[in-house]
Formats: C-alpha cells, structure tokens, sequence
C-alpha cells in the first residue's frame, strides 16, 4: 500500500496534466494550468485592446472585443461544467488509463 502511495507522489505536476489531457475527467492540476491560460490569453488580449484603443483603429477593437467575448464565455461554461461534475483525482485517471495497479479490495470484488 506504501509503495502505491509512493509512486503517485513520484507524478510531477506535468505529468498530471498530460495523464489529465489523455483521461477521462478533470484533475486540479490540470485546471490550474487551464486557468494559467485563460489568464496569460486575457492580459494578451487586454493589451491588444489597449492598442486599438490608443491607435482609434475601429476594427481591431471590434475584432479583439469579440475575442474577448469568446474567451469570457469559454471560461464561464467550463468552471460552470467542472462544478456541477467536479475534480477527479490523478490516481483515479491513471486506474482508468490502466497505468496503476487497483486496490486489493476492488480487484477481489471484481473476481
């Protein structure tokens, strides 16, 4: 039981993210690097709106308000979507996966 709980402190956070990528379900490393883009994708854009805002260019502040829009809405249905289903664990993913060994208790039950 030791060397199983070993091995899931062993999974870097990249690691986490990839095995959360390629599962079914959403672990919290994985959403924290979703929420690190969304992030680094809005100050990209409020800076670009800050640009067409100080150049008087109508087109890309109509182009990147409508950028934004897209990504406002894109964050809003998925914290939404993840609170009403919620995280999964990475253990959980990899026994999906087939990458870990299940539990004694679950394989007897299974037999």
């Amino acid at each position: 039981m030791e060397k199983k709980q070993s091995d899931f402190d062993d999974l870097s956070s990249a690691q986490a993210v990839l095995v959360g990528a390629l599962a079914p379900g959403v672990n919290a490393p994985t959403w924290t690097t979703l929420k690190m883009v969304f992030m680094m994708l809005g100050i990209s854009l409020t800076l670009m709106l800050v640009l067409g805002f100080t150049s008087s260019d109508t087109a890309l502040i109509l182009h990147v308000g409508f950028l934004v829009l897209i990504t406002l809405t894109l964050f809003l249905l998925l914290t939404s979507f993840l609170q009403q289903t919620g995280l999964v664990t990475v253990e959980h993913q990899m026994q999906e996966m087939g990458l870990a060994t299940k539990d004694i208790k679950t394989s007897q039950k299974t037999e």
